[in-house]
């Protein structure tokens, strides 16, 4: 006797987003981000690391991006002396989280007196990468603690809840890759429930020799500027950055009158545990998470504009979303943009999300960054031109190792 299958939950009110942020190797606004997406732009360079096989990386700039103050500011955070309080991926999240607030009409100083949340989702950002200090140790030194106290301030939501003055809840999520789309829909919960009137929610991760190496371990990373879906593709190409929005329950928005510049329509998320990873070759946790995130909405696949692919450029994700689009929405038109940001990790689906609540707001999505030539063995591609799109909402996908995948719809704004 088959299992039975999970109730879908029941539609929900919509969450309205009233600022959004984005910074990766595209540019350090979301506004840069967006022009690159219509260029076509590739920003990839060798990685800032000393490396055995060097595969090109999306690297953020570094001017642009957010200074930190010190931790030592904060009580009860430990930091041994040395040049930087923080990680690069704070800095990475505060950078993309102050356009947000910036965009949502919230100064700084209000945060302290919201019941104001922050989610972020993370990969690298929750790793202990203090190497210097490890070889120094293994060395017979005895190396200075700067390393150590830089990972105790640094994780990810404590750090920018310290740093923006938020006193309501903080969570790192780190489920992988669909990290980023999961804190979202963490967020849009909280929301709902009561819990915050504003949460800063997103995705942040730095480029690392850590998953740098674990990726090349897989012989996943591509020679070159990675291609999503075409014909010639190679593999990924990682990058970093971070994408925020700031989520808001209606009573503060109206006693704003803030205007909601998208809405969190639906969220799902399943696990197809079919291998450490790689997805399940037909999408089926992707088709079970896009389901739940239907039923959130109250809606169906007429209702969805374009999508927005996870598209890594790999030889396992692409066939797999191939196989999801066929059988489950092939004429809906997508688009991959990670030939322009390169794989953000835990970054990724906020970043994403956020790109499809811009392309929706427009109606016109721009040609995928990368991609020239449809794979034969394909029944889909996504967007090669500038193309205009019609719908109410956008769903934007994320496939992780560990056979997790997130799924998030996103509705039209007003503004």
């Amino acid at each position: 006797m088959s299992p039975a299958l999970p109730v879908p939950p029941a539609p929900v009110s919509p969450v309205a987003v009233t600022g959004m942020g984005v910074v990766s190797a595209a540019g350090i606004t979301l506004a840069e981000n967006l022009a690159s997406l219509e260029r076509g732009r590739v920003n990839a360079a060798a990685p800032p690391f000393p490396t055995a096989h060097s595969f090109p990386v999306f690297r953020c700039p570094v001017q642009g991006l957010c200074p930190l103050e010190d931790a030592a500011a904060f009580p009860g955070v430990f930091r041994a002396p040395g040049p930087s309080a923080y990680t690069r991926t704070v800095g990475l999240a505060l950078t993309a989280a102050r356009e947000a607030l910036h965009g949502a009409g919230i100064a700084p100083e209000e945060l302290p007196g919201l019941r104001a949340g922050v989610v972020v989702g993370t990969s690298v950002g929750a790793s202990l990468n203090f190497l210097d200090f490890y070889k120094a140790h293994a060395a017979g030194q005895n190396p200075p603690l700067d390393e150590i106290g830089q990972y105790l301030a640094s994780n990810p939501a404590l750090a920018l809840a310290r740093l923006l003055g938020c006193r309501g809840p903080a969570q790192t999520v780190t489920n992988a890759c669909s990290s980023g789309a999961d804190a979202i829909g963490l967020a849009a919960f909280w929301i709902r429930s009561g819990l915050c009137d504003v949460v800063m929610a997103g995705g942040a991760d730095e480029l690392s020799p850590i998953s740098y190496a674990g990726f090349s371990s897989l012989r996943l990373p591509s020679p070159e500027p990675c291609r999503p879906f075409d014909a010639a593709r190679s593999g990924l190409s990682l990058g970093e950055g971070a994408g925020f929005i700031v989520l808001e329950g209606e009573t503060s928005r109206n006693r704003r009158a803030a205007p909601a510049r998208a809405f969190i329509a639906g969220y799902g998320t399943a696990t197809d545990a079919y291998h450490l990873t790689a997805p399940h070759p037909e999408g089926r946790g992707l088709a079970a998470s896009a389901a739940q995130a239907f039923a959130q909405a109250g809606a169906g696949w007429g209702d969805v504009a374009f999508i927005n692919a996870h598209g890594t450029g790999t030889t396992a994700n692409d066939a797999a979303e191939d196989a999801f689009f066929r059988t489950r929405c092939p004429k809906t038109p997508f688009i991959a943009t990670k030939g322009s940001t390169g794989h953000t990790l835990g970054a990724a689906g906020a970043i994403e999300a956020i790109f499809a609540a811009s392309h929706l707001h427009t109606g016109a999505l721009p040609p995928s960054p990368g991609f020239c030539s449809p794979d034969p063995a394909m029944g889909v591609a996504p967007v090669k031109e500038a193309t205009p799109v019609s719908g109410r909402l956008a769903l934007s996908q994320s496939l992780a190792f560990g056979g997790n995948n997130s799924v998030l719809l996103l509705a039209k704004g007003e503004a």
